[in-house]
């Protein structure tokens, strides 16, 4: 059994953190070392958001000698997924316009919301796929699973409207 060194991972969290801000003032923490950053403000500075996130991966290599995975895409949840899919180290784009093209393959599991439960009940409608689970008919995820079902359709369509917020309470420590 390795001891945590919850001091050393917090300060490793905060050297992160001041790299991303060199880049743009919209951090949205996510975790203690990932962030959703908005950087369409900073780009006439350091270039498109693949550029920024390309130098931001160099930066926590060089300074920290971390390994980081980066996801680009036009909104939080596409974000989320390109950076958890090529770990450690990753770096995957997902272009405007090709948003399907990058979801539909992907298992359900990948949408925010779906768990075991709801894992199960979208196998025995047959929805294995995030390509299929927006085939279907919204009114049916709404009616197995009320307003999830709604959120899950959207997510499943790459529609994620939700603002990076940098300033909010910790929901836990």
């Amino acid at each position: 059994v390795v001891r945590p060194r919850m001091s050393h991972y917090a300060d490793i969290a905060r050297q992160i953190r001041e790299i991303f801000h060199r880049y743009t003032p919209l951090v949205e923490p996510l975790s203690l070392d990932e962030a959703f950053l908005d950087v369409a403000g900073s780009q006439k500075l350091f270039g498109d958001a693949s550029d920024i996130g390309r130098q931001i991966q160099a930066t926590i290599r060089d300074e920290l000698d971390l390994a980081a995975s980066v996801g680009v895409a036009g909104n939080k949840f596409l974000a989320k997924i390109a950076s958890d899919l090529e770990k450690p180290n990753g770096f995957v784009v997902v272009e405007p316009g090709n948003e399907q093209e990058f979801l539909d393959p992907l298992p359900v599991g990948r949408i925010w919301g779906v768990g075991k439960a709801a894992g199960q009940v979208l196998a025995r409608l047959g929805i294995e796929t995030i390509g299929q689970l927006r085939a279907v008919d919204e009114e049916l995820l709404r009616s197995h699973f009320g307003q999830s079902g709604e959120q899950m359709w959207r997510l499943a369509n790459g529609i994620d409207k939700r603002s990076v917020v940098p300033d909010h309470a910790a929901k836990s420590i």
